[in-house]
C-alpha cells in the first residue's frame, strides 16, 4: 500500500508541476476559457474512449447533480482560478498558492465533520493562512490591480478545489474513480463552455499549440484525475491533496529555472510557513497526539 501510494504521489506531482507551464503555454495560444471548456471535453472524452476499448463497465446510477457539483467545483472554479492567475502571478506563485489547497481542505473537511483538527492543527492553520498573508503582501515586482485579481481568483479556485476532494469523498465514494473523472470534467467543460461566447477561442492556432491542449487535457486531467481520486478514496481528501506541497516544490523550479520568475524572500518566507503550517495539519511529524479541539 505504502508503495502504491509513493508511486502515486510521485507521478502526480511531476504531471501536476509541470502542467503549469503547459497551462500557460495553452493560455497564451488558446484564451482562458478554451483552456478551461476544451481541456475539460478531451479529458472527459478520453476516458470514455479507453473505457471502451477496454470494455470497462461504467457506473453513473450515482445521479446527476453529484457529478455536477464535483465538476462545478473540483474543475471549473478551480480551473479557472488557475487560468486567470497564471498569466498574471507567474507559475511559481500559483503554484506556491495551490501548496495551500491541504489548509482549506483541513477546514472544509472539519465543518462536514469528515477530518478533525488538533492544537497543532490549528496552529497549523494560523501559520499557514500567516504565510498566504505573507505571499500576497510582498511580491517581487510592483504590486498590481491585475496581481490583486490573479491571487484573488486562485485562492477562490484552490478554496473550490478543497471542496470539491471533501465532497467527492463525503457523498461519492462508492463511485469510481473513472466515473467521477468523466462526469466532473463533461460538468466542467459544459459550464465554462457559454463563457466561449465573450472569450472566443484565439484563431491561427499551430498544431504545437493544440499538442499542447491535448497532453495537458490527457495526461495533466484525465490521467491525474483518475489517480487522485483513487487516492481520495483510499486516504481522505487533506491527505490525497497534500500531494499538493511536491507540486509546489516541481512548479516553483520550473518557474524560477525554466522561466526565470522572480519571488521575493518575504514570499518564500511566506511559502515556508504555507509548507509548515500544512505539515501541523497533516501531523507528518513525529510527535505524541495533542487534544482534539
Amino acid at each position: 500500500m505504502k508503495a502504491e501510494i509513493s508511486t502515486k504521489f510521485a507521478i502526480l506531482s511531476l504531471l501536476w508541476g509541470a502542467s503549469f507551464l503547459l497551462l500557460l503555454r495553452v493560455v497564451d495560444a488558446f484564451d482562458w476559457a478554451a483552456a478551461i471548456s476544451v481541456r475539460s471535453f478531451i479529458a472527459s472524452g478520453s476516458v470514455v474512449l479507453l473505457a471502451l476499448v477496454i470494455r470497462k463497465k461504467l457506473d453513473f446510477s450515482i445521479g446527476v447533480k453529484h457529478f455536477a457539483i464535483l465538476g462545478f467545483t473540483s474543475v471549473s472554479m478551480q480551473l479557472i482560478g488557475l487560468s486567470l492567475a497564471v498569466p498574471r502571478i507567474g507559475t511559481a506563485l500559483t503554484a506556491i498558492l495551490v501548496g495551500a489547497i491541504p489548509l482549506f481542505s483541513s477546514v472544509i473537511g472539519r465543518i462536514m465533520n469528515i477530518e478533525q483538527i488538533d492544537r497543532k492543527g490549528f496552529c497549523g492553520l494560523i501559520l499557514g493562512f500567516t504565510g498566504i498573508v505573507f505571499l500576497v503582501g510582498f511580491p517581487s515586482g510592483q504590486f498590481s490591480d491585475q496581481f490583486f485579481f490573479g491571487f484573488s481568483i486562485c485562492v477562490i479556485g484552490c478554496i473550490s478545489a478543497a471542496f470539491g476532494s471533501n465532497y467527492s469523498k463525503l457523498k461519492m465514494s462508492s463511485v469510481g474513480n473513472w466515473e467521477q473523472v468523466i462526469g466532473a470534467f463533461f460538468f466542467g467543460g459544459l459550464f465554462t463552455s457559454p463563457i466561449l461566447f465573450f472569450v472566443p477561442i484565439k484563431s491561427g492556432l499551430l498544431g504545437v499549440d493544440w499538442l499542447y491542449m491535448v497532453s495537458l487535457a490527457v495526461l495533466c486531467s484525465a490521467f491525474c484525475y483518475v489517480i487522485y481520486f483513487s487516492l481520495v478514496a483510499k486516504i481522505g481528501a487533506t491527505r490525497s491533496i497534500s500531494v499538493e506541497f511536491l507540486v509546489t516544490v516541481v512548479a516553483v523550479l520550473i518557474g524560477a529555472f525554466y522561466l526565470n520568475e522572480a519571488i521575493s524572500l518575504i514570499q518564500l518566507f511566506g511559502a515556508l510557513l504555507v509548507i509548515i503550517g500544512s505539515t501541523f495539519i497533516l501531523d507528518l511529524l513525529p510527535t505524541s497526539k495533542l487534544k482534539k479541539l
